[in-house]
């Protein structure tokens, strides 16, 4: 038999890796956020979150067409890359919000 702490662990960590990706979109669409106030506004919400993590998910979420960047001027150095939801991004937000939805009805009939 294997450990079913590692199992359940195994599984925790897909549920998360699309959670996450829910979660940022939901961070990015009020208004354009550097990577560290997303992290920030993750960490403060409870989600655990390294840049490790984020930058690869923010390079997909882009390429994918869900969020877009641009460059802004910053005080503190150079440039700042600030990602942004796109028009299909709250499209697929909004979808997964219906599907999040249902889950949660499910666990909660369960």
């Amino acid at each position: 038999m294997h450990d079913p702490s590692i199992y359940a662990d195994n599984l925790a960590t897909q549920l998360r890796k699309g959670f996450l990706a829910y979660c940022v979109l939901r961070v990015c669409a009020d208004r354009p956020h550097y990577t560290s106030d997303i992290i920030k506004r993750l960490l403060a919400a409870d989600m655990v979150v390294v840049e490790g993590t984020i930058y690869p998910l923010l390079s997909r979420l882009q390429k994918d067409g869900l969020l877009q960047h641009e460059w802004q001027e910053s005080e503190q150095g150079p440039p700042r890359k600030y990602y942004r939801l796109t028009d299909y991004g709250a499209e697929v937000m909004a979808s997964l919000e219906g599907s999040i939805a249902q889950l949660t009805h499910t666990l909660k009939q369960l």
